[in-house]
């Protein structure tokens, strides 16, 4: 009898570890597939070009007349 328990409780667990290793599997494989997704949707930097340059200088501008809004100088 004690052997009988002593198999179904092996076999058990040998199941639950399979069962086990394969979701591990499948998570880092889905991890994997999300990094993957990422990198394609990341933008790469523009250093350097023209409309870069031409946004920053926009948006110094606007920080300047903030600025003098909150200094209370009229523009």
């Amino acid at each position: 009898m004690i052997s009988e328990y002593l198999v179904i409780s092996a076999a058990t667990l040998a199941a639950i570890a399979i069962v086990a290793a394969a979701m591990l599997k499948g998570w880092q494989g889905w991890l994997t597939l999300k990094v993957r997704e990422l990198d394609i949707r990341r933008p790469e930097p523009e250093s350097g070009s023209g409309m870069a340059r031409i946004e920053i200088a926009d948006l110094k501008e606007r920080i300047r007349k903030l600025e003098a809004i909150a200094a209370g100088v009229d523009l």
